[in-house]
């Protein structure tokens, strides 16, 4: 009997036993899968986090590359621009957020003023906080949202006085733009002959570069490629600024994307004087738009209109071939947006500077026709439409071109705040911190 016990007793430990192994794997396996669900958690949620959660990210997946989110955002980005730092006043609001308050400020073809200084603001790769760490110092002043009541056009005549204010603010209250006399600080002027900020060219030679910015960057749509002294300061060709929103919207309606069927062969609206010499005795666009408009209003291959209409942006996106002449200015807004709208771009400004040459081959996607030669537009034009019109359209429907003539408010890579960025860091030899780091 009491060996039978023994034995019962001996069968029943086994048995705890085996429970206990059983109980025991089975809240370890139980264990592992809670703690491998929550490992996968982790990757998805760390993957989009900030650099400071890569050192947690580090320990418990010691086998993954540690390279996932600051390198891979740099893999198209230039060397030269992976450690530049944009530094941007705040200024009073009287120097830029007042004049918001008429939305055409934020709109018109001058505002890439507002555009960049707001891209720059939401830049998290290229902005500093610290303006001791800063390659370059941004000064927002917006001169082109003073609209005349007479004309509707901006009237910049404040733009020096302003402009003058805002650099005795910053040079008196913060030692940045005296230790480099302005050299590393960057405005913008968006209007007809850039940093002489005065919409007639006599007027602007005359008046020339305010002397206090004569040291410093200007994004000017202004470009020529002879000397000029409007000219005569370091300088950023950018293109004048069309919105964004509203060439998806056109693209969009269309559903023409850049390749859809355009009925439209030949496309201009826009100001043409049937007369050259205006009121003030100044030739207006040298009166190459009078000899277009003289030659070919009533050309069947011609649609020519000399006022704009709120369709204007639809013709563009229907057309073969935009004309481009100069005005005043050798630039246009109509160089973008016909760029922009799959429209290939007739240059007729012989002097002009192009913005961006390094990311938009303007060769390949444009016509350039001398001003001289506007009266044979019609045969040139077809010459090109039986050889390489195909060619020119497949490199101008390019998403990366168009992309480099557009200003977003938030910057996106490979745009035209991208491209501003992209010159300015081939320029921090001017720079404080570029000349103590020895940049050539």
């Amino acid at each position: 009997m009491k060996q039978r016990n023994e034995s019962k007793n001996r069968n029943l430990w086994y048995r705890y036993l085996r429970w206990f192994l059983w109980v025991s794997l089975s809240l370890y396996l139980f264990s592992s899968y809670l703690l491998g669900s929550s490992t996968t958690s982790l990757q998805k949620i760390t993957f989009a986090t900030p650099a400071t959660a890569f050192l947690s990210r580090a320990i418990i997946e010691p086998d993954q590359p540690f390279d996932r989110r600051e390198d891979a955002i740099d893999v198209d980005v230039p060397l030269s621009m992976r450690h530049l730092k944009i530094y941007v006043y705040d200024l009073p609001a009287r120097y830029n957020e007042d004049w918001l308050s008429n939305p055409r400020c934020s709109n018109h073809l001058f505002a890439a003023e507002v555009a960049i200084h707001r891209a720059l603001l939401g830049s998290d790769r290229f902005r500093t906080l610290n303006p001791w760490e800063a390659d370059f110092f941004f000064v927002p002043v917006y001169v082109s949202c003073d609209f005349s009541a007479a004309n509707g056009f901006p009237d910049i005549g404040h733009a020096r006085t302003l402009l003058a204010s805002a650099v005795q603010l910053i040079s008196t209250e913060q030692p940045f733009w005296n230790r480099t006399r302005g050299a590393d600080h960057v405005f913008v002027a968006t209007h007809d002959f850039g940093a002489c900020f005065h919409t007639l060219e006599d007027v602007a030679i005359a008046d020339g570069i305010p002397s206090f910015l004569r040291n410093s960057i200007i994004l000017q749509t202004f470009g020529v490629k002879s000397n000029h002294p409007c000219q005569e300061v370091e300088n950023v060709v950018i293109p004048p600024y069309v919105s964004p929103e509203s060439v998806r919207k056109t693209l969009g309606k269309a559903g023409a994307g850049g390749g859809g069927e355009r009925d439209i062969w030949i496309f201009f609206r826009g100001k043409m004087e049937v007369h050259p010499k205006n009121i003030g005795g100044r030739f207006y666009s040298k009166g190459v738009r009078t000899a277009i408009w003289r030659k070919f209003n009533r050309h069947r291959d011609f649609y020519i209109k000399r006022k704009r209409s709120d369709g204007y942006q639809s013709e563009i996106v229907r057309s073969v071939f935009c004309l481009c002449p100069l005005g005043w200015a050798p630039w246009s807004p109509r160089v973008v947006e016909s760029v922009a709208l799959g429209c290939v771009p007739v240059i007729i400004a012989d002097d002009i500077q192009l913005p961006f040459p390094a990311s938009v081959p303007w060769s390949k996607i444009s016509l350039r026709v001398a001003e001289k030669d506007v009266q044979r537009l019609d045969r040139i034009l077809r010459h090109v439409a039986s050889t390489n019109l195909s060619a020119i359209q497949r490199n101008l429907w390019e998403p990366s071109v168009q992309r480099a003539l557009l200003f977003n408010d938030d910057a996106v890579d490979g745009d035209a705040t991208w491209q501003v960025l992209d010159a300015l860091s081939r320029k921090l030899q001017r720079s404080f911190r570029g000349s103590k780091r020895g940049v050539v």
